[in-house]
């Protein structure tokens, strides 16, 4: 559920390219001989709501062997609440999470350079997302096409990306159709979309109607167009928010914001089809308060898969049986902080990172790679409104 007090409602094309930027967090120099197969340095991105203190885009370095977060610069932009960038590295993509663009219902995304040597941002352009509130972003292997889903639109769309990094207008949107149960299903909220190993097709969680839409995706125009199964029903009132895949392409992970569960799906990379496994609460059994979900990870391992609870502020920790797909609960383990929102896990897969929105900062855990079990490090680090975290 996109969080509607933080919105900016109205902004236009010339205001963005006034405000538009992002602030980063960059990298550290490993330990001699520490992690040879590692970059020396990792750059760290986080994207914000600003209509408090932040500036947009935060900056840090990330000390490897301790998690230490160092800021080192910041860009302003509007709402850039996700964030994704392309495989060459050469480009960063932000959503602007607004309902209105350049004075029509809409939301914007922001095209950035980066510099190689320094991980600063440079505005490219920006372009409207053809449905409001924009939340997810997916860039595709061959960097021709983004993926984006509109929260109170209740669509996703297509837009080109060119060779310079630039983005071209929209060329497809597809527009969902329904509702559910729960007051905050009163119509369509597309809150994610990701692509499989292969960009056959497209994967889209919609919270509004319950369902997972499949699409297949045509690299050569990068136009979507309903599966042979066209969707995956959950259960009525489940509000599927973020999904993910194993990285076997055999499983998916579907996080279900309003009844606080994790729902494992078989997928079929041939046909793009999905059949339910089973559906597990993310909270404690004891646990009575209000809580919402809201991302999912998969860790680089395979073993284990990590969700956040935005109410009971924590991350739940389940291993993955490799043969079926089935969880098996690890672990629930505080954040730190209130209203934990994305997460993300360290290139090494030594580190978890937590952005606690409510609390302006981010937490660092270390993984046990035997177990997936989460430590806190001791470092927190201080960014107003943190609520999307990607490295370089």
């Amino acid at each position: 559920m996109a969080d509607k007090s933080n919105f900016i409602h109205c902004f236009s094309r010339r205001q963005l390219l006034k405000t538009g930027g992002i602030a980063l967090l960059g990298a550290t120099t490993l330990r001699a001989n520490a992690w040879p197969n590692q970059p020396r340095e990792l750059t760290l991105y986080v994207g914000t709501y600003t209509s408090g203190k932040s500036e947009g885009i935060y900056g840090y370095r990330m000390d490897h062997a301790t998690g230490a977060l160092t800021r080192f610069n910041a860009f302003k932009s509007v709402n850039p609440s996700f964030l994704a960038i392309d495989r060459s590295k050469r480009y960063l993509y932000a959503v602007n999470e607004v309902s209105e663009y350049a004075g029509k219902p809409s939301g914007g995304v922001s095209a950035f350079a980066i510099d190689s040597a320094t991980g600063n941002l440079r505005l490219l352009n920006e372009q409207a997302t053809q449905g409001a509130d924009p939340c997810h972003l997916t860039i595709d292997r061959r960097k021709r096409t983004l993926l984006v889903a509109n929260y109170t639109g209740g669509s996703v769309a297509v837009l080109p990306i060119r060779s310079d990094g630039t983005l071209a207008p929209s060329t497809d949107v597809e527009q969902h159709e329904g509702s559910s149960v729960k007051e905050q299903q009163k119509g369509p909220h597309a809150h994610c979309i990701i692509l499989d190993r292969f960009e056959r097709h497209a994967l889209a969680a919609d919270l509004g109607i319950d369902k997972v839409m499949i699409y297949r995706f045509d690299a050569a125009t990068g136009k979507l167009s309903p599966a042979a199964q066209p969707w995956a029903e959950l259960k009525a009132g489940a509000g599927p928010r973020h999904l993910t895949l194993h990285p076997n392409g055999k499983y998916a992970y579907v996080i279900n914001e309003l009844d606080s569960t994790l729902t494992a799906l078989k997928y079929n990379e041939a046909s793009g089809t999905l059949s339910q496994i089973e559906t597990l609460p993310t909270l404690p059994s004891d646990f009575s308060g209000a809580s919402y979900c809201a991302d999912v990870h998969v860790s680089p391992s395979g073993k284990f898969v990590y969700g956040s609870n935005r109410g009971h502020n924590s991350i739940v920790v389940f291993e993955i049986d490799p043969g079926t797909g089935k969880l098996k609960l690890v672990q629930h383990v505080s954040t730190e902080g209130k209203w934990p929102r994305n997460f993300t896990i360290d290139p090494t897969g030594r580190f978890l990172l937590v952005a606690n929105q409510r609390t302006d900062n981010v937490v660092t855990f270390s993984i046990d790679s035997q177990t997936g079990r989460l430590t806190p490090t001791g470092h927190v680090e201080e960014i107003p409104a943190p609520v999307c975290l990607k490295f370089l």
